[in-house]
């Protein structure tokens, strides 16, 4: 089980009416996150793995697991391309 992790250094973020706006300062990049990204995001600043991620989208937003798992290996997969996870 891989913990995942958002990168603590060179990324600068803010919560705004309950969406994520940060700044990826070693490539000078905004990156957004809606809602259920949000969600995603508090969990990846402590530590968290893709199934507590996806538990995460269950509990808040009532979908099935199937599709909880979709989406936070989507969003997992786009912050790794971004260089915003930790090593």
């Amino acid at each position: 089980m891989t913990l995942l992790k958002l990168r603590e250094t060179d990324l600068h973020w803010r919560e705004i009416d309950g969406e994520i706006i940060a700044l990826e300062a070693r490539g000078s990049r905004y990156v957004a996150a809606n809602g259920a990204g949000t969600v995603l995001w508090r969990a990846l600043l402590d530590g968290t793995t893709r199934e507590r991620l996806a538990d995460e989208l269950v509990s808040t937003y009532g979908i099935d697991r199937e599709r909880a798992m979709a989406d936070a290996n989507s969003f997992v997969d786009s912050l790794a391309e971004q260089g915003l996870l930790a090593d």
